[in-house]
């Protein structure tokens, strides 16, 4: 038996003498890397499902919407109007090149009905130009055309909640529903999109000519929003910056400061949505450096106690020839031993957090090889770490006054 072999073997039999004390000094390294374990996998499929709902918003995506700011009581932007017009949505598909396609939109909500069953959900307004921007697919059926939004048409198209709660297997196409009293005839049902990164079913929508919606549910001259999708993702900002010029030269607007309207673009959507999944792993990550912390400390307080317990032991082996580094060498492996113990077990732990919240909170979660290696180099250094200054102390001892230790 070599050197090494033999100090493992009196490594896992000194902490076999005492089992419920090893595995209670592992607690802290267990709870450590499991925390480790999870936060990673638990971060890494929260933003992998924030970047799919993002872009589930569509292709190179920009949002414009009215806004209005307020300072020290007074109304900024004076002489601006506070809301978009259908004019500036003219002029941004005339002068703006990089935008490709482009729609004014609106919103509400009301109560759709047909035959005996009701369904309250989000009215939208849309142009033509909307599947185009939003990346959103037909089902079956067909977007309503040209002519039904320059004619404030009452058709309209469905998402899959809707068409769930209303028709069952029923095949809406063509059928009559009513919204406000209004009839509107079904052209199409979109594609399930799922969730959106607010929570929100993205399938749970009625989308109907944007004149239609304007007009006949809502009665107003405003724009609610206008949406445009870029020619490319590197145009995009260009974009933004373009329209943001256009619309502070119409409405007027001197300084930044008093712009009455928001842009926003699906690249900054992604950055926000990936600086709070960062700031939420930091969270957990500290919990995590403070548990393997406290496991740490744990090991070096055991393996002093060990020393003070063996110190016979220790003399024993001085006089028959072992050398303070193979004391060192021993008490050192003892240490790494109960902490790569700690951390196959806070692996599974951590694993096992993974599935927990997977199944029974419906979050995404994603098992990352290289957050289970992380983790186990983590305990193993953790070991070497707070078990080195126990080896050293039990390396140190005299032979003389060990073999007098009573």
């Amino acid at each position: 038996m070599t050197k090494a072999q033999n100090i493992l073997k009196v490594a896992v039999t000194a902490l076999g003498r005492n089992k419920l004390r090893s595995l209670l000094t592992t607690l802290g390294i267990i709870i450590g890397v499991a925390c480790v374990v999870a936060t990673i996998g638990i971060g890494d499929g929260a933003r992998i499902q924030a970047e799919d709902q993002l872009r589930s918003l569509g292709t190179n995506f920009l949002m414009i919407y009215p806004g209005s700011i307020t300072s020290g009581g007074a109304r900024a932007g004076f002489g601006a109007s506070s809301k978009l017009s259908y004019e500036d949505l003219d002029a941004i598909r005339r002068e703006i090149q990089d935008v490709t396609y482009i729609s004014a939109t609106n919103r509400t909500t009301q109560q759709v009905i047909y035959g005996n069953q009701n369904w309250s959900t989000s009215i939208q307004g849309a142009e033509t130009d909307w599947p185009l921007i939003r990346s959103w697919n037909i089902e079956r059926g067909q977007f309503f055309t040209d002519q039904d939004a320059r004619s404030a048409n009452k058709v309209c198209v469905l998402g899959t909640t809707v068409v769930q709660n209303l028709f069952g297997s029923e095949d809406p196409i063509g059928k009559i529903i009513r919204i406000k009293n209004l009839p509107f005839k079904v052209v199409g049902v979109l594609e399930s999109k799922g969730g959106s990164t607010m929570g929100q079913d993205q399938d749970d929508t009625v989308i109907a000519p944007y004149e239609t919606v304007r007009k006949k549910l809502l009665g107003t001259t405003a724009v609610g929003g206008i949406l445009a999708s870029a020619a490319s993702n590197d145009m995009v900002q260009r974009a933004s910056d373009e329209i943001t010029a256009l619309l502070r030269q119409r409405h007027r607007i001197a300084k930044p400061s008093d712009d009455d309207f928001i842009i926003r673009t699906q690249t900054e959507m992604l950055q926000q949505a990936e600086d709070q999944s960062r700031t939420m792993s930091y969270l957990l990550w500290s919990i995590a450096g403070v548990s393997l912390l406290v496991g740490g400390i744990g090991i070096m307080n055991i393996m002093l106690v060990s020393v003070t317990e063996r110190t016979r032991e220790i003399g024993v082996r001085m006089a028959i020839g072992a050398k303070g580094k193979d004391i060192r060498a021993q008490f050192l492996v003892e240490a790494v031993a109960l902490s790569i113990a700690g951390g196959t077990l806070g692996i599974f732990f951590g694993l096992g957090i993974q599935k927990g919240v997977a199944r029974f909170a419906g979050w995404p979660v994603a098992v990352q090889p290289q957050a289970i290696a992380l983790a186990f180099a983590f305990s193993a250094l953790v070991g070497i770490a707070f078990g080195f200054y126990p080896a050293l102390k039990a390396s140190q001892l005299d032979p003389i006054e060990a073999l007098r230790y009573e």
